[in-house]
């Protein structure tokens, strides 16, 4: 038992001595190791703080980007959005400048008018009708039966209704519209009116030939002017083909009309005129 004492004692001494010169080392050397193991320890993690610190300032970098080029694209956008109407507007005046140019040529041309200008309100195309409306009517000398014709000089129809301030105007293709006409090649006389059936092909219909000088393809049809009820000389259409009626006695001809109703946005209403004998 003594030797075990003994023999345990050493021991016990000997690690009292490693523990004593291990804190001794400890001290002699300060707090310097301990950080040096604590850093070397925190150091992945300060490597990997850092990566991803660079990571979202590089998502943030890119975030701004995109916000930057979208309000780039936005202002963009408005730009061209504001070309756009510049450029429309720049084409309805070229057109509107256009039409000034062809009506003042042709009231150099037909001195024995008086024009009343007038914009389309409203078009209306149906199985039974094809009207206008204008914003023009009795306050400005408008009456029922002038002629509207468009800027060219080409018909367009006739007023058919009148308020203060619009008229109503069954155009060339309307069953209410006739128009005594001639052919411009052959001379010959006849009556345009609109044809329910033709209506809806956008045509009209020359009746009444007489037969002795049948008119062809291409012929330019003209109101004639005869009673006095419209001016002469307006041109109508031109003829596309002739057909024979269903009695099978009589031909009448399928006209293209000059002027597409649909299309028309200013017009001029012919509220006086010479009469032609």
């Amino acid at each position: 038992m003594k030797n075990f004492f003994n023999k345990t004692g050493i021991w016990i001494l000997a690690a009292a001595v490693v523990i004593v010169l291990t804190l001794s080392i400890l001290s002699a050397t300060g707090t310097g190791l301990l950080n040096n193991v604590a850093g070397t320890i925190a150091s992945p993690f300060r490597s990997a703080g850092a990566a991803i610190g660079n990571w979202f300032g590089s998502i943030s970098d890119k975030f701004d980007s995109v916000e930057a080029l979208q309000k780039e694209n936005e202002e963009l956008r408005k730009r061209v959005a504001q070309l756009e109407d510049a450029n429309r507007q720049a084409e309805t005046d070229s057109q509107e400048n256009e039409r000034l140019r062809s009506l003042l040529n042709l009231r150099q041309q037909r001195r024995d008018f008086t024009f009343e200008s007038a914009k389309v309100t409203q078009y209306e195309n149906s199985n039974w009708a094809s009207t206008l409306t204008l914003n023009r009517g009795t306050n400005s000398g408008v009456a029922v039966n002038n002629c509207v014709v468009n800027e060219t000089g080409a018909l367009v129809g006739v007023v058919t209704e009148v308020g203060v301030n619009w008229c109503t105007v069954a155009t060339v293709l309307d069953t209410q519209a006739q128009f005594g006409a001639t052919v411009f090649r052959t001379g010959e006389s006849a009556v345009a009116m609109g044809d329910l059936e033709l209506m809806q092909s956008g045509k009209l219909k020359l009746s009444y030939l007489s037969g002795a000088n049948t008119p062809v393809g291409g012929d330019m049809v003209l109101t004639s002017g005869l009673g006095g009820y419209y001016p002469s000389g307006l041109v109508i259409g031109t003829v596309e083909d002739v057909r024979t009626d269903d009695s099978g006695l009589t031909q009448y001809a399928v006209v293209q009309p000059t002027v597409i109703p649909s299309s028309l946005v200013e017009v001029f209403i012919i509220t006086a005129f010479d009469i032609v004998d």
